[in-house]
């Protein structure tokens, strides 16, 4: 069974225990994500059937910031940074990620598609600080994926890249708990 308080201490005793090194606590901390969605169906029993699409910070520290995040069904994201190293585990659902990167000899503040991957139920993924991506739920109900990131999350400095020109603006956090509302209303009626 998946216990959210425990899930929680013991990632955070895994960063504690490794604190000077940020390899360590990214490694010991995927293999406790990687253990828990190994059973999606308990990590959905423990975290409770997802109802909406949101963000909910389970955990903030300096050193790791642990989200309970919800896509809307066919939810998309403008493409972003983290500026710190990430975890992906989902528990319900599929989610697409293309991964972006700047075109040596371009503008620096524009971007071009890398490469990208899709997780399903089970999986666990590993963004390096320096990674840009979008993410797409494709299908037609709630993703739900537990991100844990290797830093505070919430006041870093991060950039986003607008959707259609793919140009360099520093994140607007106003603007990503927008775009979740209008995906839990539906399109075109915001």
């Amino acid at each position: 069974m998946f216990d959210r308080d425990r899930f929680i201490a013991e990632c955070q005793d895994a960063a504690s225990r490794n604190a000077t090194d940020d390899n360590a606590i990214r490694g010991a901390v995927r293999d406790i994500l990687a253990r828990a969605v190994a059973e999606p169906a308990a990590v959905l029993r423990g975290l409770g059937e997802p109802s909406r699409a949101g963000i909910d910070v389970l955990y903030r520290s300096n050193q790791i910031t642990v989200v309970n995040l919800v896509w809307a069904r066919r939810m998309s994201i403008m493409p972003h940074n983290h500026n710190m190293w990430a975890l992906i585990g989902i528990y319900t659902g599929r989610e697409d990620n293309i991964f972006w990167r700047r075109m040596p000899g371009a503008d620096p503040r524009e971007i071009t598609a890398a490469g990208a991957r899709s997780l399903c139920a089970g999986d666990v993924d590993v963004l390096g600080r320096d990674i840009i991506h979008s993410v797409l739920n494709p299908i037609d109900r709630l993703t739900g994926a537990i991100h844990i990131y290797g830093g505070d999350f919430v006041a870093a400095e991060r950039s986003q890249w607008d959707a259609e020109n793919l140009r360099e603006k520093p994140f607007d956090h106003a603007e990503a708990r927008r775009l979740f509302e209008e995906a839990n209303i539906g399109p075109g009626r915001a």
